[in-house]
């Protein structure tokens, strides 16, 4: 598939008022703090097409703690693939309503609603009021006509778990393969996992635009290596995983080699703090995210990713409330073990029956067709685990 096709090629999104294009037309029941979790899984359970997620946070936590909540709330709500949001507060919690609200305006313009348990009557009364509001919300989003859109509209966030060598050998590298293929057409991809640069850094810090990027990829190592030793640990006592061993890997450094194929060979462009709105058209970016899974793509999605690629050798089922995970894997056992979870098979790389440029059309199809609706076996699942990096423990 040559520049000029890819770059021809369109999917049918939705224009948000913000300017941003998105691929799914979600209502998104936001719960401000854990307090309001429960809440919200009543409200969404209740409306077509909304989505909310477990928050765990959103009270008792340090500041940079809390900034991490509010990023992931406010960029949540700001995703193109989320037409409005209806934002539920206990009302005495550390993420009040008014910040809640003033950082999400900050990110966009689209539809929003808000509504406290405590000023509104309780938990039914609240629900009442919101599945209302949330059931309009929901009409006015169906009225919204798709359009066509080129591909270099989507921002890609890029995840691997549960890896194996294969994940290195294969479905990294044909991860690796996307990744060039949308900072050529004028596209985004995000590299994510600062964990997983560990003992890599100096490969990607040679990709850097400029001295400035590659001293930033080198400083969010350093930080993540310097913060889990602030609390006595280190943070190969963690990584690689029993599962990641099971499988092949030895070393972290094994692992990070085989982790940044996702980022492919074009220069890195810039690098985002977790959660923090990606631009558009930024070619290959990297984000300072951890190496867990859901947390690692809730800062990708909170940062404007529209679908993810995620590898897994071991195979796992990861999903996400508002992005589309597309799951892939170069191990062929794992494929036919766990065929209920995994999108792409990338194993016939390693036995030479396919190259990596026609697995690489293969994907690339694959990224329209689910930009153009398509479910992953994830979003058919309903899979939607969710959680967001913290700094220490709760207070």
């Amino acid at each position: 598939m040559d520049k000029k096709v890819m770059k021809e090629m369109t999917f049918m999104g939705y224009r948000r008022p913000d300017g941003r294009v998105g691929i799914r037309n979600k209502v998104l029941i936001l719960p401000a703090s854990v307090c309001a979790s429960d809440t919200t899984r009543i409200i969404a359970s209740q409306v077509e097409n909304a989505v909310t997620f477990n928050n765990q946070n959103g009270c008792s936590q340090v500041p940079s703690d809390q900034q991490f909540t509010m990023d992931v709330m406010a960029g949540y709500a700001a995703n193109p693939n989320v037409y409005g949001t209806v934002v539920i507060s206990l009302g005495c919690e550390n993420c009040q309503m008014d910040l809640v609200l003033d950082a999400i305006r900050e990110r966009t313009n689209k539809p929003l609603e808000h509504f406290i348990i405590q000023e509104n009557g309780g938990t039914i009364a609240t629900i009442e009021k919101a599945v209302r509001a949330a059931r309009q919300m929901a009409m006015d989003a169906s009225m919204l006509a798709q359009e066509a859109f080129g591909m270099s509209e989507l921002i890609i966030g890029t995840e691997c778990g549960g890896s194996d060598p294969t994940s290195g050998l294969a479905s990294n590298v044909l991860i690796g393969e996307i990744s060039d293929r949308m900072a050529e057409i004028g596209g985004t991809s995000i590299l994510s996992e600062t964990t997983e640069f560990i003992g890599a850094e100096h490969i990607l810090a040679k990709r850097g635009k400029d001295e400035r990027v590659s001293q930033r990829i080198y400083q969010i190592v350093h930080d993540y290596e310097n913060a889990i030793r602030l609390v006595g640990h280190d943070v190969r006592e963690g990584n690689p995983s029993p599962g990641n061993m099971e499988g092949g890997l030895t070393t972290l450094e094994e692992k990070s080699l085989g982790c940044i194929h996702k980022g492919g060979h074009a220069p890195v462009n810039e690098v985002y703090d977790y959660a923090k709105q990606v631009d558009k058209n930024m070619g290959l970016v990297i984000m300072d995210t951890p190496g867990n899974d859901p947390s690692s793509v809730a800062g990708m999605a909170a940062g404007g990713c529209q679908i993810c690629l995620f590898s897994t050798g071991r195979g796992t089922p990861t999903g996400n409330p508002i992005v589309p995970v597309i799951k892939i894997t170069g191990n062929k056992v794992t494929y036919a073990n766990m065929s209920d979870n995994i999108d792409i098979d990338a194993s016939p790389y390693i036995y030479g029956k396919k190259t990596l440029e026609e697995l690489g059309d293969e994907l690339f199809t694959e990224i329209k067709q689910v930009a153009d609706g398509k479910l992953t076996k994830a979003e058919a699942l309903g899979y939607t685990e969710m959680a967001i990096a913290r700094v220490c423990n709760y207070m």
